[in-house]
């Protein structure tokens, strides 16, 4: 047996086992969509913080947690006649086929940018749909993500900075904006302009290739090893934090960075 063929054996192993345990199971046998909705988003977190950890073996558990999910959603799906998954899979590989004209077409394309604007033109000739270029966009989604998503996909259609270092006019701009509304004490104006700098710095990660989810998680991750270190040292010393000053607790802070060194 060759490799994809093992591949295919596993896959269609995992469907057999989720219609059993769905047809034996007490707990599976009483899952819905609605029920699964929030584990599955459970561990797409859980795998985010695997890859974050660069751990893959970490990495490899998750994804198969998440698969096994998919398999039981379509599963679900099948059984209120909706569709299964041989349907989920065509649908799939009907759309990668038909998005990727530059390998089974014959448009040719320079970059990885003429690949997402043709990916973006092309969600919109769909036949049959009348397609937004930000209807793709989950509602759910958390909002500094979103805000990313938003940019990258009006991208996709030509709606973008001609060149990237003309959004630091904006980003100040807007700095500008949120730091008057500061001064005037406005709470619902300072929120909006806060957000409106907020969306103006993610797009200008954006335009210099950096993913501003991912960074801002690992200053988060940094601080709190940073944290967690002045923690340990006072309580080493056998001090609270609520008793120490500012000065005691920067003292550590800076011991903390040094170690990093």
């Amino acid at each position: 047996m060759n490799n994809l063929e093992q591949k295919k054996a596993a896959f269609a192993d995992l469907i057999e086992i989720i219609e059993t345990l769905r047809e034996k199971c007490p707990w599976d046998k009483k899952q819905t969509l609605e029920s699964l909705r929030s584990l599955t988003i459970e561990e797409v977190y859980e795998l985010g913080d695997a890859i974050l950890a660069k751990d893959m073996q970490e990495v490899k558990k998750e994804l198969g947690d998440l698969i096994m999910h998919l398999v039981f959603y379509a599963r679900l799906a099948e059984e209120q006649g909706e569709f299964d998954m041989a349907g989920v899979l065509t649908a799939i590989c009907d759309k990668l086929r038909y998005r990727h004209p530059h390998i089974y077409g014959d448009i040719q394309v320079e970059d990885e940018q003429d690949v997402l604007r043709n990916w973006e033109q092309l969600k919109l000739k769909e036949k049959g749909r009348k397609h937004k270029v930000l209807e793709g966009v989950p509602v759910s989604l958390p909002a500094l993500v979103k805000a990313y998503r938003i940019q990258d996909k009006v991208r996709g259609v030509g709606f973008d900075w001609k060149q990237k270092e003309d959004v630091w006019d904006k980003v100040r701009e807007e700095l500008g904006e949120f730091e008057e509304e500061l001064r005037k004490g406005d709470k619902e104006k300072m929120e909006e302009e806060l957000g409106d700098f907020m969306f103006a710095v993610i797009n200008a990660a954006r335009l210099y290739g950096l993913n501003p989810e991912n960074a801002l998680e690992k200053t988060n991750r940094k601080f709190i090893k940073r944290f967690s270190y002045v923690e340990d040292k006072a309580n080493a010393a056998g001090k609270k934090l609520a008793d120490m000053n500012l000065e005691e607790m920067e003292a550590y802070w800076q011991e903390a960075k040094r170690t990093e060194e």
